[in-house]
């Protein structure tokens, strides 16, 4: 079995270690899982048929591709000349954008904060939130273009610095600079990591925060099934937001969610877990 693994350039080499360890477990298990530059590939439509080129040469189609580049059209592109593709177009479409995640998974009754839609374009003189708040770009990722709003001075400042994007607005009724991780790969939950940081409002383990594994109640599962029913999932990390009573509130799903945090905190070899599901799915794609 033949897989790719497509990355743009520069997070696949911020990446490197992740890479090496995702072939190696892929090798064990009997597959070749080939990496590939987003920038070597070129995919379309032409005289009606759909091609794929890389570095300007045709290929032979893999069994299944793992897509890290953050594109939701290559995503739909190879389900339609019938490639496995993970996660599918439609996941990482909603999870790349945070207000439509929000969106949606408000149709399923997951408790969430308070939540907004605003576009750079056209912000509002007055925010429809007290202070304060957390400001969040929808396709910011690992707690970039997160701001913290606190009062009409820096609300002043932010309007001015603004880019012509979509935010979401949000209370900040939370512990701050607290989240859990919660890993699934397709329906399953494997694990959940509590992240903390005593010295900014994200808990982001590249911002400096630490982690613990995390203990889910079954209150939790249930609601995380209703997630994870809801779509066709590879592998994810769903993060929660926690209410001062110690609820789980909806925060975001992580469509390109690595693993290093969970390493960090228990002995679950996650990419092992993902090879399985993944050669498991093909197979029984085959068998249809």
């Amino acid at each position: 079995m033949i897989g790719w693994l497509i990355y743009q350039k520069k997070d696949a080499e911020e990446n490197l270690s992740y890479i090496e360890w995702f072939q190696a477990e892929a090798k064990k298990q009997q597959i070749e899982l080939i990496l590939f530059y987003r920038e070597e590939l070129a995919v379309g439509v032409s005289h009606k048929a759909y091609e794929i080129y890389i570095n300007g040469y045709a290929q032979p189609l893999p069994d299944f591709i793992v897509n890290r580049s953050i594109e939701p059209v290559l995503q739909d592109f190879f389900h339609t000349c019938h490639i496995p593709i993970f996660n599918d177009g439609e996941t990482a479409r909603i999870a790349n954008h945070k207000a439509l995640t929000h969106l949606e998974l408000s149709k399923l009754n997951i408790p969430m904060l308070p939540t907004f839609f605003i576009h750079g374009r056209a912000l509002p003189n007055k925010l429809p939130l007290p202070y304060p708040v957390m400001i969040k770009a929808v396709s910011g990722r690992g707690g970039k273009e997160v701001y913290f709003i606190d009062y009409d001075t820096s609300w002043k400042e932010f309007r001015r610095h603004a880019t012509n994007q979509e935010y979401i607005v949000q209370s900040t009724n939370v512990q701050l600079g607290k989240d859990v991780r919660v890993f699934v790969i397709g329906r399953e939950i494997i694990a959940a990591v509590l992240r903390y940081n005593k010295n900014d409002f994200r808990a982001n383990f590249k911002l400096g925060g630490k982690a613990i594994p995390y203990t889910l109640s079954q209150e939790d599962r249930q609601m995380i099934d209703r997630i994870t029913n809801r779509f066709q999932f590879g592998l994810v990390g769903i993060d929660f937001l926690m209410n001062h009573d110690g609820k789980l509130l909806f925060n975001e799903i992580e469509d390109v969610a690595g693993s290093r945090i969970l390493s960090e905190v228990t002995d679950i070899n996650l990419l092992e877990k993902y090879i399985h599901f993944i050669k498991k799915h093909v197979r029984d794609k085959r068998a249809k």
